[in-house]
């Protein structure tokens, strides 16, 4: 079985037909908008409604982080 093909700590990614990791890759994302696809793509999979509120709480962090990092 391929890395590609495996997840390590849970299958809210399983279900999808294409999985962030590759999409990231393949689209060339900067580390933050890649983190932002990740947790977009798995907000509400994983740890119910807390879990979808702290994905949301991730992606608010990782685009200010951005902004942040371009005014620099």
């Amino acid at each position: 079985m391929k890395p590609s093909e495996t997840q390590i700590g849970g299958e809210h990614y399983q279900s999808l037909p294409i999985q962030p990791s590759e999409y990231i890759f393949r689209n060339g994302l900067s580390w933050p908008a890649g983190n932002i696809v990740k947790y977009a793509t798995r907000a509400g999979r994983k740890g119910g409604a807390e879990g979808m509120r702290q994905d949301i709480e991730k992606i608010k962090h990782y685009a200010e982080l951005w902004l942040e990092w371009l005014n620099d």
